[in-house]
């Protein structure tokens, strides 16, 4: 059966159309917030518990027609002993007069490849649909000469899109590798000329959560995010270090430190941000704040970039020894 599985997803990969496509949902830092499914769709089922997240958030406080975007994502494994791992995500992502809707499921399978430690590798296919909108009601300008090509309505065309990923846990490192906007369909809001023909982006996911045999220690998870776009080349990288306290009853206190560099070669100013995260899991419910700062000369927006999360863990198994917290919802 799983030799099968593998075929499956080999076949499907090479066998994928390239076409026109729109971008789906935005990379931010929430992966980090216990939300790693939103990155990487290998991460379905991945756990010991189904993990149901829902997350807002805000750019530019302040500003009129500010972007913000809500996600709300559940996966989980087929059943205890199943190998199958399946995922749903629904998004709403709103930039002024641009918004988009759409929904996302998850196929991913896990092979265990056995040993004295925990040793998993994982492969997962997402398919998402999408419906892109441009309202343009406040376009024309009565007594102005408009553009003609200016309709004064709100324009709406649905597309398609497909990610592919893969990752591997031993003991408690880990690596995810995802390639996203694979499958890629014609959208019409824009003339097709003016659209580029090559989207797919490249995401790699390292870290490494020090485990200690004392549970009142600060536990740590150093990890790095790799972001690469085919077609223009660009780069950036994200540095993060976890910290994990554990409190009684079952709580744990946590913390977040992200700083992200982009290297496009802008000769203005490339992208440089950080990136802050609190949060707590009481038992099986994880609440967590983000805000981000962006670092030089040129900035958008003073008013920050703030997004809440509120999570759920269902359904949860016995844990599995010696493995990262993406894998185990406890951990001594």
């Amino acid at each position: 059966m799983k030799p099968l599985i593998l075929v499956f997803f080999i076949v499907v990969l090479v066998s994928i159309p390239k076409l026109v496509a729109q971008e789906t949902v935005p990379i931010y830092s929430d992966y980090l917030s216990d939300n790693i499914y939103l990155l990487h769709p290998a991460a379905a089922g991945i756990g010991d518990c189904a993990k149901l997240r829902l997350t807002h958030r805000q750019q530019w406080s302040g500003n009129d027609n500010a972007p913000q975007l809500q996600t709300l994502s559940y996966h989980t494994k087929l059943k205890a002993a199943s190998n199958v791992g399946l995922g749903g995500l629904v998004f709403n992502d709103k930039n002024g007069f641009h918004s988009q809707i759409g929904a996302q499921a998850t196929f991913a399978y896990h092979v265990n490849m056995g040993g004295k430690y925990f040793n998993q590798l994982s492969f997962a296919l997402s398919g998402m649909f999408a419906e892109n909108r441009i309202d343009e009601r406040n376009f024309i300008l009565p007594g102005e000469i408009n553009d003609p090509v200016i309709i004064g309505l709100i324009r709406a065309e649905n597309y398609y899109n497909a990610d592919f990923g893969l990752a591997y846990h031993y003991k408690t490192g880990f690596a995810y590798f995802t390639v996203k906007n694979l499958l890629l369909s014609i959208r019409n809001l824009e003339t097709s000329s003016f659209e580029s023909l090559n989207l797919r982006r490249y995401l790699l996911s390292i870290g490494y959560f020090f485990d200690y045999d004392n549970p009142n220690r600060i536990k740590l998870e150093p990890s790095t995010l790799i972001q690469m776009t085919e077609r223009t080349g660009e780069i950036s990288v994200d540095i993060n270090l976890k910290a994990y306290k554990k409190l009684k009853n079952n709580n744990t206190l946590w913390a977040t430190l992200s700083y992200r560099r982009s290297f496009d070669g802008n000769e203005i100013q490339e992208l440089s941000q950080i990136t802050p995260i609190i949060g707590m899991n009481f038992g099986k419910t994880m609440v967590s704040y983000t805000y981000t700062h962006q670092l030089g000369d040129i900035i958008f927006a003073n008013g920050g970039y703030h997004q809440f999360t509120l999570g759920f863990d269902l359904f949860c198994k016995t844990p599995r020894a010696n493995a990262c917290p993406n894998i185990n919802n406890s951990f001594n």
